[in-house]
């Protein structure tokens, strides 16, 4: 037993301060913007906007109450190529963790073999031929390294982060697949909106064009005044194409996003006229809980902690690597295998260390640069993500007020054409200014039209900026950004 005493005097000290790492422990630095003022507050643009404070649930979607884009969603989520490309990089990258971890356990291995061999006399400084003989040899061995200086557990921290990073990947891409099928269903809709209000005003022209042929019959109305109005018409009619375009371009992308050929698009879309709108106003949150949704956020925060665990695992390779090793086995005539006199056995520890020159200490630099631009795209991240909230909540304000104003101008353009067609039918106006007003009308109802579909279009840029959509609806959203709990709600 006493053979063994300085062995373990030698190795039980290295076990007992193998708990060190060298290299900076990870959290967010002090000087990154996510730990600024900028994120803990509420948006500036929520203050006006006609939205809600409460967070922004998960599969936001469900807000428009439309059990066909739900089922769209779901099945876009399951079915879609990028996606499965996306759950392909993060398995690959949860194996890269795997194969990390299997470094900092324990080795062992098998050997056997057998040769029927002559050996060399001169080796052995003889002058006469060795017989022929059976030899053999087999044994077991395990060693272990001991993480002195922490750079397993360092490149464990690393592979975990990149992981996370594959992760949040995974999750951005299932928020743009999400988006794009909401968006594409909302514009697919807005399209049948245009063209319902356009077929509207189509038939009233057409109306109007048989009133005036039949006042021309009579007399009470010229042939410029019929070619007028027949112009009116067929200019309105050469609008219609645009908006089937529209729809089946939407329609298309629909299908595509899916999974499916991109004719096989879901009949009941293709036939909505109605916008899809919100049941209450859009909640947003604030700019923390922004912080923990966004994944492209969270993927910049966790590549900086891969790029500041390896900082640890340049740093540790200035120092001497260490490794405990156990090996017996049996080396011998064949005969004899497994003899006192053919048995060997092996304990101790091995040590080795490349003295640190200008490359090790280079590496150990780039590492440091490294983090740091890991840090400066993470505070670019943050910033842009708060900007994206903004710009989103203040180009749906003010499409808002727009539609607004256009719906009190079209109302407005509603009462006058009634009057001057009400004039012209009694024979005291001249067609000329039906016209006018009949022109006025039409135009601002496209415009009416094409301002709700901007609405519409405007909400599914804010529900993306805000970056939902990836997490369970009653999950807890991961990450390691530090939470700051949200207000419930607050009157839009």
């Amino acid at each position: 037993m006493r053979r063994f005493l300085p062995v373990a005097a030698i190795a039980l000290p290295l076990l007992l301060a193998a708990c060190a790492s060298v290299g900076p422990d990870y959290r967010i630095p002090g000087r990154a913007v996510a730990s600024g003022s900028i994120v803990r507050g509420e948006f500036a643009g929520a203050a006006v906007a006609p939205v809600s404070l409460e967070d922004l649930p998960g599969a936001w979607w469900r807000l428009f109450d439309e059990p066909t884009l739900d089922s769209l969603v779901t099945e876009a989520i399951a079915a879609n190529a990028d996606l499965r490309v996306a759950e392909a990089r993060l398995l690959q990258a949860r194996m890269g963790l795997v194969v990390t971890q299997a470094t900092a356990a324990p080795r062992g291995g098998v050997s056997a073999e057998a040769a029927r061999t002559r050996l060399s006399a001169e080796s052995y400084l003889l002058s006469e031929p060795l017989p022929v003989m059976n030899i053999a040899n087999a044994g077991v061995s395990v060693s272990y390294e001991v993480d002195l200086f922490g750079r397993l557990r360092r490149a464990i921290e690393a592979a975990q982060a990149d992981a996370d990073v594959a992760e949040a990947g995974r999750d951005l891409v299932r928020i743009a697949v999400a988006g794009e099928v909401v968006r594409a269903y909302v514009q697919a809709c807005a399209a049948g909106h245009e063209l319902l209000a356009a077929e509207a005003s189509i038939e009233v022209q057409a109306q109007s064009l048989d009133a005036v042929a039949r006042l021309a019959t009579r007399g009470r109305a010229s042939t410029v005044d019929l070619l007028r109005a027949q112009v009116l018409v067929d200019q309105s009619r050469a609008a219609l194409p645009v908006f089937e375009s529209r729809r089946q371009a939407a329609l298309y992308r629909l299908a595509t996003l899916a999974g499916r050929p991109p004719t096989d698009f879901p009949a009941q879309v293709a036939t909505c006229h109605a916008l899809p709108n919100p049941s209450r106003p859009i909640p947003v949150g604030n700019g923390a809980a922004l912080l923990r949704r966004r994944p492209d956020v969270r993927q910049a925060e966790r590549a900086l902690a891969a790029a500041t665990a390896r900082i640890g695992v340049a740093t540790a390779a200035l120092y001497p690597t260490i490794s405990l090793g156990l090996g017996a086995g049996s080396t011998g005539l064949l005969a004899d295998l497994g003899s006192a006199t053919s048995n060997r056995w092996n304990l101790g520890p091995l040590i080795s260390w490349t003295f640190p020159t200008g490359g090790e200490r280079a590496r150990l630099h780039a590492a440091g640069a490294g983090a740091d631009a890991a840090l400066a795209r993470f505070d670019g991240s943050v910033l842009d993500a708060v900007k994206e909230v903004e710009t989103a909540l203040s180009v749906y304000r003010h499409d808002l007020e727009r539609r607004e104003r256009l719906r009190v101008a079209r109302d407005a353009a509603a009462e006058s054409h009634a009057q001057i067609r009400r004039l012209f039918d009694a024979g005291r106006s001249a067609y000329l200014a039906a016209l006018d007003a009949e022109r006025t009308l039409d135009g601002l109802e496209s415009l009416v039209a094409a301002a709700d579909s901007q609405v519409a279009d405007d909400q599914v840029a804010l529900f993306l900026a805000l970056g939902g959509g990836w997490e369970a609806e009653d999950a807890a959203i991961p990450g390691r950004l530090a939470s700051t709990p949200a207000r419930t709600s607050r009157s839009p």
